[in-house]
């Protein structure tokens, strides 16, 4: 049976316009096809897909709109024109090591698109929007406790920094535009996120499957490093969670909240190897450790009493199953020749 709170949420969404920043990808394929699996009518807007993507298998049915998000103009435009009731805001440069190799565009998109949607969406008068940023804007001291909503903010690299930076815009643009509560905005955070149909570079998983299929092993640069690993399902039920709270007009709600998994999900990367290779025994590593490579750190952890508290959320999944529904999926995908997105929701929401 489907926990009372999944059920709250199917009745929320039923029938409401969802408009989706980064619908394309892959966190933002997901959160489309679950919305639209509970009935509701989905708008995307995002750069086109790469050819092999999550959001392509799955042939969606979302009003899309393909444009960057710095296009003011478009943007508005398509806004306007959906009039949506609440907007997840995903779109994002997502990876540290391409930050560092085009950090304006970093910035631009983080930063300065984001207010960009904001503004579109005070426009066009949205009632609720949930943008998302990181665990990463945390200033990581390398604690071996998990960073509250409360804690400095920080960034080492542009990618941290950029979405730093976009939760202070946010705070601002909350107190200069929105006094008045018309329309209540959330910032949502989480750590490393895995499932199936990720093929982004520089991503642990999917550069273990994409080797795996060619028969090589994965170079791993930082074997020992720790990292909160939850299955991408988990939260998106966050953000889904709050976005019902900001569509019922709960002004307290319009906040920040971190999704993690429990203490027992935050492993070293060799932890997830291991668990990964119990399900996909083609799956294959080779330690490169490289003097001066850039900054990544250690470990980062997140605290998530307020989530649990005040949403009444926890993980669904542990990373073991997390990281045995990923292989599966993609198992499924390369061996069978199947997407089982779908039903790997419907086996979450039981």
């Amino acid at each position: 049976m489907e926990s009372l709170v999944k059920m709250n949420i199917h009745e929320i969404y039923k029938n409401k316009k969802v408009f989706i920043t980064g619908h394309s990808g892959f966190k933002g394929s997901w959160l489309t096809l679950w919305l639209q699996d509970i009935g509701a009518e989905v708008a995307g807007y995002s750069l086109e897909p790469e050819k092999l993507s999550h959001f392509n298998l799955l042939n969606l049915k979302s009003k899309n709109y393909f444009n960057d998000i710095n296009d003011q103009n478009s943007l508005e435009k398509a806004i306007l024109e959906f009039k949506p009731d609440v907007v997840f805001h995903l779109a994002a440069q997502p990876l540290v090591r391409d930050s560092y190799d085009d950090p304006v565009t970093t910035y631009n998109t983080n930063v300065t698109g984001s207010l960009k949607v904001y503004l579109a969406a005070l426009k066009a008068k949205v009632t609720a929007l949930v943008s998302i940023t990181t665990d990463k804007v945390y200033e990581n001291k390398e604690w071996s406790y998990g960073y509250r909503e409360v804690d400095r903010f920080g960034g080492h690299d542009p990618y941290s920094a950029s979405k730093a930076c976009m939760e202070i815009m946010t705070e601002s643009f909350k107190k200069s535009f929105l006094n008045d509560g018309q329309m209540l905005i959330a910032t949502v955070r989480a750590g490393n996120v895995i499932g199936g149909g990720d093929w982004a570079k520089d991503r642990l998983v999917p550069d273990l499957i994409k080797n795996a299929v060619a028969n090589r092993p994965t170079p791993i640069r930082s074997p020992n490093s720790i990292r909160p690993w939850q299955h991408v399902l988990d939260p998106l039920h966050g953000y889904l969670l709050v976005g019902e709270r900001l569509l019922k007009g709960e002004k307290k709600y319009a906040t920040s909240y971190n999704f993690g998994p429990d203490n027992a999900g935050h492993l070293q990367v060799v932890e997830v190897v291991g668990l990964a290779k119990k399900v996909w025994d083609k799956i294959d590593i080779k330690i490169e450790i490289v003097e001066g490579q850039r900054h990544e750190a250690s470990i980062l952890k997140l605290d998530t009493n307020k989530a649990y508290t005040e949403l009444d959320w926890k993980p669904t999944w542990d990373a073991t199953d997390s990281i045995s529904h990923t292989v599966e999926w993609y198992k499924n995908y390369y061996l069978e020749k199947k997407v089982i997105s779908l039903a790997q929701i419907a086996k979450f929401k039981k």
